[in-house]
């Protein structure tokens, strides 16, 4: 023991005295990398050293890099694809901060660019399962009404499934679509819909790069099993005052951005409203006039750099739907988020962001009619403190390392009436919580071909109080109910998620990755429906509610093809082994049903698979080519007999084509091609009287299916020539939603055959054929 402590002594002694003298023999690079022409920074620009092989770093979320290398002469190199890479030559005898300005365009000024992530990126980090997408891409592609759409792109990546026609719901390797962490500007964002799910939340025009993890996320994420998709908000043109915006058949959008104080700081406001119930006030009915239909979102960011070692964000988010018939019925729901952020460097190697946020989803349903006037309301709200650092240790090794807690209320529905209406009030069950997690993340570069990605996440979730909580018996019947005061801790849950990623290249232009995760989640959408929908309920873990947990495990083989690394092949293999999954007994109803513990089912879930994606990111014609085969089951006791059945989002084959082709400098064409097989569902086998009622029998959970799917979306871009010295742009957006015209089921519903009261028919219901559309799109 003695001898232990004796040679740790010496070698802490060792390392203080020589410490000093060989921080003398390196020094640190640092800086942030920009546009030149807006001063947004530029997330995952590369920064590298010339003269040394393999040492470079990516710029992160804030355009920040750091590099520790050996004293001496070197040549030092930025660039991000879409722009000309610029070089400075320097001799560093200490540590130096270089920033990097990059004009767009170079050698790809005439090209399309799909991805704002380097083909080499893939190559030489171990994270797996990481796709990027860049809003240049986002705007081609063609999507129904003509609304640019952040999620309905991602659901044409392998592994990332949408929920069904008409929903912004999506499902990430067999994951359930509350698994999903959808996060703008570090806010959680609960309902990423507008109109039921035709529409996403986000305003493409406000938003600066996405990036999606599907498995083996870094730690400083967490809470959902399935996926993160983070979304970071353009930051606002700091040298110059810019306008743009769009005129759609359905909904009109403008933003404007510019210097609060040039090179310093910079704003950005934009705004996007649907005007459907404009033309609804035109009806010479007066239910359809006094009837509402519309969404509107607004996004707003500002920041401003007090030196070069401190800068202050804002950021903020407001969306509202309102769905109303005369005054009758109403359905109104939004988002609303804050993000207040500082950043500081305490030295050229330590990167330190501060973040406080907050968050809210929430819907009311209106009803009016005769002695039935009442509201239904539900909210989930979340006042968030997050730390974060990020510290270069050497050339190859950085540590990354935080803490975060959250503070969550939960309104999972309750009935607001009057005393005259027929309908009873119910008690506000508002249930309160503390969700906290710390972590260590560490990335080291072994050797040249071999990469380490590390990490440790420590998740706490305490229920709190005041709240009345349940007991039930195995039937689902309540036992008893307990009523506890505010300020006390009611049940606490502590759950430990390692992290680790490796890979290894084979060569300059291949690498072979493997990668684990443990993901633990403790916020539970509860939904009877197969899409998402804006009235599905959250409810916390409770004294009944458990903490779902999953562990992913994925190998994979990344090439890069072509001689200028044209093409980029990715496949990846996964499986998903998924504990305290939530499923309702046999004919549970969630609506009115405000005791809902009483009817969950707890089990367990499995989801496995192989992707493919072939994408071409560099000429005249590119796009991708992405197949997923996959399955995703589910097993509990009571339902199906123990078996296993097929979770409602398992799909075992997926295909998407995506092509964008510029044609000449004024036009481009675009087109993608899905076809999936059809979700699971659980048909009627039979049928039934009960007191001269006809009901039907159906048979094991989700062994039927929908008709699979198939659509052809195209699309076209007409970009008028600019004028010299003029600084108004404009262009023209066209494309077909589904232009095969086929009926992709939304719905399939049994009834008795009128004509014949002893059969049963099924009916089918589809929501588009073709819809064409248009857009004027202009800047200045």
């Amino acid at each position: 023991m003695h001898k232990h402590v004796l040679l740790t002594g010496l070698w802490l002694l060792l390392w203080l005295a020589l410490g000093p003298a060989a921080a003398q023999t390196r020094a640190t690079l640092s800086g942030t990398v920009q546009d030149a022409t807006s001063g947004e920074t530029l997330t995952g620009a590369t920064v590298r050293v010339r003269e040394l092989r393999g040492v470079g770093t990516g710029a992160n979320a804030y355009g920040f890099y750091s590099l520790t290398v050996p004293v001496g002469t070197y040549t030092l190199e930025a660039s991000f694809v879409g722009y000309a890479a610029q070089t400075r030559t320097l001799t560093l005898t200490g540590s130096q901060r270089v920033d990097f300005k990059l004009q767009p365009g170079g050698s790809q000024l005439n090209e399309v660019v799909v991805t704002g992530r380097s083909a080499d990126a893939n190559i030489s980090k171990a994270q797996m399962g990481v796709e990027q997408l860049d809003m240049k891409q986002v705007a081609k592609v063609p999507v129904l009404f003509g609304e640019r759409d952040i999620i309905k792109t991602l659901t044409l990546l392998p592994g990332i499934k949408t929920a069904g026609e008409g929903s912004s719901g999506f499902s990430v390797r067999g994951g359930a679509v509350d698994q999903n962490l959808i996060l703008l500007d570090e806010a959680p964002v609960y309902n990423a819909s507008h109109l039921l799910g035709f529409f996403s939340t986000f305003n493409a025009d406000a938003i600066k790069d996405v990036t999606v993890y599907k498995g083996g996320m870094p730690a400083q994420y967490g809470g959902r099993l399935s996926s993160v998709v983070d979304i970071r908000m353009r930051d606002g043109n700091n040298q110059a005052l810019h306008g743009s915006g769009g005129i759609g058949l359905i909904a009109s959008r403008l933003a404007l951005e510019g210097p609060i104080v040039k090179g310093k700081g910079s704003f950005l406001v934009t705004g996007r409203r649907t005007y459907a119930d404009v033309f609804l006030k035109l009806s010479r009915n007066e239910t359809t006039r006094n009837s509402s239909l519309y969404f509107y979102d607004l996004n707003a960011k500002a920041n401003y750099a007090f030196d070069a070692r401190n800068r202050l964000y804002f950021s903020g988010y407001l969306g509202r739907d309102a769905l109303g018939l005369n005054n009758t019925f109403g359905q109104y729901y939004g988002n609303k988020t804050a993000t207040l952020r500082y950043n500081h460097l305490f030295s050229d190697r330590l990167f330190s962001n501060t973040s406080l946020i907050f968050s809210k989803y929430d819907y009311e349903i209106d009803i009016a009619s005769n002695d039935q006037n009442f509201s239904i309301i539900s909210k989930i709200q979340d006042l968030n403190l997050k730390q974060d650092f990020e510290y270069t240790a050497s050339a190859t090794q950085t540590l990354r390392f935080g803490a975060q807690a959250i503070y969550h209320t939960i309104t999972p529905g309750h009935v607001v009436a009057d005393a005259s209406s027929s309908v009873n009030a119910t008690a506000d069950r508002t249930n309160y919580s503390l969700e906290t997690a710390a972590y260590l993340s560490h990335e080291w570069q072994a050797a040249p071909r071999l990469n380490f990605t590390s990490g440790l996440r420590l998740s706490g979730f305490s229920l709190l109080g005041p709240g009345t909580y349940s007991t039930y018996d195995a039937a689902g019947t309540v036992l008893s109910s307990t009523t506890y005061p505010s300020g006390q801790f009611l049940k606490t849950y502590l759950r430990l998620e390692p992290r680790l990623a490796a890979s290894y290249q084979l060569s300059e232009a291949a690498t072979v990755k493997a990668s684990y995760a443990r993901n633990a989640q403790n916020l539970h959408l509860l939904s009877n429906s197969s899409t998402s929908l804006p009235t599905d309920m959250y409810v916390p873990t409770t004294f009944n509610v458990q903490p779902e947990a999953a562990d992913q495990v994925s190998l994979g083989y990344y090439r890069t093809l072509g001689p200028d690394k044209t093409y980029t092949l990715t496949v990846e293999t996964y499986y998903k082994a998924l504990r305290n999954q939530i499923d309702y007994r046999d004919g549970t109803s969630l609506r009115g049903n405000f005791d809902v513990e009483g009817s969950l089912l707890y089990g367990r879930g499995r989801a496995y698979g192989i992707e493919f994606l072939l994408r071409k990111d560099l000429g005249r014609l590119t796009g991708w080519l992405g197949y997923t085969l996959s399955k995703s089951q589910r097993q509990f006791a009571e339902i199906n007999g123990g078996a296993w059945f097929n979770a409602r989002q398992d799909r075992p084959h997926d295909v998407s084509v995506v092509a964008i082709y510029q044609a000449t400098p004024k036009w481009s064409f675009s087109g993608t091609f899905l076809a999936s097989t059809g979700n699971a569902v659980t048909y009627p086998v039979g049928k039934y009287q009960v007191a001269g009622q006809v009901v039907s029998y159906y048979g094991a959970r989700n062994a039927d299916r929908l008709p699979a799917y198939v659509r052809l979306d195209v699309g076209a871009t007409y970009e008028k020539p600019h004028q010299e010295g003029h600084r108004w742009r404009s262009s023209w957006t066209f494309s077909v939603y589904n232009l095969l015209g086929r009926e992709n089921p939304y719905s399939i519903t049994f009834e008795t055959n009128p004509n014949d009261a002893s059969k049963t028919q099924a009916l089918q219901t589809a929501l588009f054929r073709q819809v064409p559309s248009a857009t004027y799109n202009f800047s200045f």
